[in-house]
């Protein structure tokens, strides 16, 4: 999948699980969404597993002109029973960030999975204190739809959260080309 620029998701292969392996154990590589030292080896069973291409959840790696710069990850919810939907997320690696890859990822992978799925929404949650990632999901067509109350466990305190979504039905958002500054 390409945004039809620099940005483009594909699988992941073992040569990525070093940097899931990094995500996991340096502290504040991930940012507010550190949770601790986590199984280093944990990445590489789950590869074995399914390539992280599951069915109801995964991980695509975010790739700018052949380097991998973060991934995306994907994960199915159910709502009143029937109604199935997608919760998505990103973690760049901090030499990536705020060069216009993180929105076109998002979207990228947003399209995807309405293309390959009869979800009919897609949502991603972020911390309120986030201001980047929410810029990030406006500019890949999702729209704020609340905060959500005491959601997560962090620092030493329950923390709110923001819910954003985008439906099948609105409108995928423009793609430009990355800044220049954002090539490698």
């Amino acid at each position: 999948m390409t945004d039809g620029g620099e940005v483009r998701l594909r699988p992941v292969v073992e040569a990525d699980l070093e940097m899931f392996r990094r995500f996991l154990t340096e502290p504040f590589l991930l940012g507010l969404d550190w949770a601790g030292f986590k199984d280093a080896q944990q990445p590489a069973r789950r590869f074995a597993q399914d390539g992280y291409l599951g069915e109801e959840n995964g991980r695509l790696i975010v790739d700018v002109q052949g380097q991998a710069c973060g991934l995306v990850s994907y994960l199915q919810g159910l709502y009143g029973g029937m109604a199935k939907y997608w919760e998505i997320g990103i973690a760049l690696l901090p030499e990536w960030r705020g060069k216009g890859i993180g929105w076109r990822a998002q979207a990228l992978l947003t399209d995807y999975l309405f293309s390959h799925s009869p979800a009919q929404r897609v949502q991603a949650g972020t911390h309120a204190e986030n201001a980047a990632e929410q810029t990030s999901l406006v500019k890949a067509g999702f729209q704020f739809e609340g905060v959500v109350r005491a959601c997560e466990f962090r620092a030493g305190a329950w923390r709110d959260g923001y819910l954003y979504s985008r439906l099948r039905d609105d409108p995928a958002p423009a793609v430009t080309p990355l800044p220049s500054h954002a090539a490698v």
